[in-house]
């Protein structure tokens, strides 16, 4: 039933502002009985690659029906499309702007609209600058609410939607060239290879000159010391025990790695 289900919400607002509870707000308004539970608020400003990543691995655990609000949205105000998408165990409200793109990569898209019909808005006049609680956390209530996606706007063919361009990581003859596809709170450095490339054969992994050992846990170095390991998230990270990752490489996001894959036995 419609008083059970859940609203997440995602987006770079932080928690300074008052943004963030005035989508709440918004939410409670046409349903109070929602339950709206925050991803994040602390997407760096404008980065839509980090909101794809940490909607990508949030979005499984969560129940099916549940309504993903994400507002990353450097593009408010212009042409971009306001859409909201039913996939097969959710449904995804925000701008098209790629920062989707990620859960596309797992989950299907059922039916896809535009937000046109601003019967389902705060206001039939947006603001410019936030749609979040003028189109996206409205139409997300409304959605939690069992009103039919069709209603909200016009149908989308969703092989239009933009995709945001990551690239894929590329096999080498000593192992896999990838990149640095988010930074977490810690400074762990997550990479875009996937455990599955590594699992099974030892390896290390190469950033510049850099040669790191790979390990099971963080603290299979000293304190201090870099050490390489498949994150909770499923993909290849580098971090460091007790500290930070970025800040003692000093790189970026979009910054190479290569993954080697060794034939002798770690210790």
């Amino acid at each position: 039933m419609s008083e059970n289900r859940i609203v997440t919400l995602l987006s770079d607002f932080g928690l300074r502002d008052v943004y963030v509870g005035v989508m709440k707000g918004v939410i409670a308004q046409i349903n109070p009985a929602l339950t709206v539970v925050d991803l994040t608020h602390q997407i760096p400003p404008q980065n839509i690659a980090a909101a794809r990543f940490s909607l990508m691995n949030a979005y499984p655990y969560f129940p099916t029906g549940t309504v993903h609000v994400a507002v990353v949205d450097p593009g408010v105000g212009s042409q971009r499309r306001a859409i909201a998408l039913q996939l097969e165990s959710g449904f995804l409200v925000g701008p098209d702007n790629g920062l989707f793109s990620g859960v596309l990569n797992h989950d299907s898209v059922v039916a896809a609209v535009e937000l046109t019909n601003p019967d389902y808005w705060q206001t039939p006049t947006p603001s410019q600058t936030f749609h979040g609680r003028d189109i996206f956390a409205p139409v997300a209530a409304h959605l939690a609410s069992d009103v039919p996606l069709a209603q909200l706007g016009n149908t989308l063919n969703p092989s239009t939607l933009v995709q945001l361009a990551i690239p894929e990581p590329t096999k080498t003859a000593i192992g896999v060239v990838g990149c640095i596809q988010y930074i977490d709170y810690f400074g762990n450095l997550i990479t875009n290879i996937p455990a599955a490339e590594v699992e099974g054969t030892p390896w290390s992994l190469a950033v510049g000159d850099r040669q790191i050992p790979s390990g099971q846990t963080y603290s299979d170095r000293p304190l201090g010391e870099v050490v390489t390991l498949i994150g909770s998230h499923g993909w290849v990270e580098i971090a460091v025990n007790s500290g930070s990752a970025q800040s003692e490489l000093q790189v970026d996001l979009g910054t190479i790695v290569e993954v080697v894959l060794t034939t002798t036995t770690k210790r």
